[in-house]
């Protein structure tokens, strides 16, 4: 009986990784062969394990014997635990500690805001890089306490945990470059500022899907507080201002700016914001994913100086300025008319000559059906070809063959001729002829 009701209560580690990478589930298992383990485990047989545990979805809520686990996973450097039932970090720590060389642990979807991690235990996790914390609800003060006892973590992910604030850290983590931190509900810039004090090496803000409303620091904080910051993502945040957008020139070495779907982008057309954007940000080589080339650089610049050159001097951005000392005041462009227009051609058909007006958005069977009904023609079908004024000795009449082609991607000209012909019908051409 009381095995069943430890069953109920939770699977074990050990009891999922005997069972997913036994031979029969697992039969060409690539990685490590484990031989059965001493009496009394529950590994009865060898197992083939791989360097990459992957136990997502297994129910685990308990580590099991801490010597079984040594016994198999001395050689493994990644564990997802992702979609499990751990909701004790004592559980964790006890997994954790027996896999040495462990380098990437992944327990999102763990239940785990109701459990605090205690220092003493927090050892077990030094050799961890990337530690994967979606979704846990686990609190700032086990995160502090893991980024303290990592001294090489160098990624940190913590979405979808209902943050709504950032509390700060005494001690720093030198070596965390990534911090992703989307879909939580940070608002004020004086939180992010926190990161910058606790991460000095970041590298990479992932702040999307947050409501994050400014960017709100002086130059001098900025380059203090992220002297490293190469990549910032605040896709979906609350940003209103185009001075967020240039305070974001003050990172000193920001090179990728992600910032779609942001309040102050709105009102603008796709184009309209990629190049309003670009030209705030001249140091940004990756804009929304986007390789930028020296010509869009350049047109976007030039697209910004023409977009703001009307406007009240009190209203112009600093940067307008900066362009126009670039580039000079550049003329409005001119409104080019790209509208299909028509022209005047003869029709000749027989010895008929028609001059007709000829719109040139219709196609060639619009045509076809317009003459047929002008000239009066038999319902049997028509044939055209078009002879140009200018080259008609030297190019002959071409074929105007495609019913569905417009007429203005033949270039015909005032003055140009349109030569109808009967269409022979292929049973009685020899007599016709």
């Amino acid at each position: 009986m009381e095995s069943s009701s430890d069953e109920e209560e939770g699977r074990t580690f050990i009891r999922v990784l005997s069972e997913k990478y036994h031979p029969e589930n697992f039969p060409y298992g690539q990685g490590v062969v484990v031989m059965p383990s001493p009496p009394g485990s529950p590994i009865k047989d060898r197992l083939f394990l791989p360097s990459i545990l992957v136990l997502n979805y297994c129910g685990i809520s308990k580590a099991g014997e801490r010597s079984d686990i040594a016994a198999f996973c001395g050689h493994v450097v990644e564990l997802d635990l992702s979609h499990n039932q751990l909701n004790d970090w004592t559980e964790i720590c006890t997994i954790v500690s027996s896999i040495p060389h462990l380098d990437f642990l992944n327990l999102s979807m763990n239940p785990l805001s109701s459990t605090q991690l205690e220092p003493s235990m927090a050892d077990v996790f030094s050799r961890v890089r990337q530690l994967i914390l979606n979704n846990t609800h686990v609190s700032w003060d086990t995160v502090h306490t893991l980024t303290q006892h990592t001294p090489e973590l160098e990624e940190l992910f913590l979405c979808l945990n209902d943050y709504n604030t950032v509390s700060e850290s005494k001690t720093s983590c030198p070596s965390l470059r990534l911090l992703q931190i989307t879909d939580n509900q940070l608002q004020d810039w004086a939180d992010v500022r926190k990161f910058g004090r606790m991460y000095p090496s970041l590298r990479t803000l992932v702040l999307a899907n947050n409501s994050v409303d400014s960017v709100n620091d002086t130059q001098e904080t900025l380059q203090r507080l992220f002297p490293n910051l190469r990549c910032i993502n605040l896709n979906n945040s609350g940003l209103t201002k185009w001075e967020d957008i240039a305070r974001l020139n003050l990172f000193p070495k920001l090179e990728e700016v992600k910032a779609m779907g942001i309040p102050l982008l709105q009102p603008y057309t796709t184009h309209e914001r990629r190049s309003l954007l670009l030209a705030q940000l001249p140091s940004v080589g990756v804009l929304n994913g986007g390789k930028v080339s020296d010509g869009e650089r350049e047109d976007a610049e030039r697209f910004f100086i023409r977009y703001y050159q009307g406007c009240p001097e009190q209203e112009l951005p600093e940067r307008y300025h900066i362009l126009v000392s670039k580039y000079g005041h550049l003329a409005p462009l001119a409104e080019v008319d790209l509208s299909p227009r028509s022209t005047l051609v003869d029709v000749r058909y027989g010895d008929r000559v028609e001059a007709i007006g000829l719109s040139l958005e219709q196609t060639v069977g619009d045509l076809k059906k317009h003459l047929k009904t002008l000239l009066q023609l038999p319902t049997n079908g028509i044939r055209l070809f078009y002879i140009t004024r200018e080259m008609s000795q030297v190019l002959g009449p071409e074929e105007l063959k495609c019913g569905t082609r417009a007429l203005h991607s033949y270039r015909i000209q005032d003055g140009d001729e349109i030569l109808v012909v009967l269409k022979v019908k292929s049973r009685c051409s020899s007599s016709d002829h």
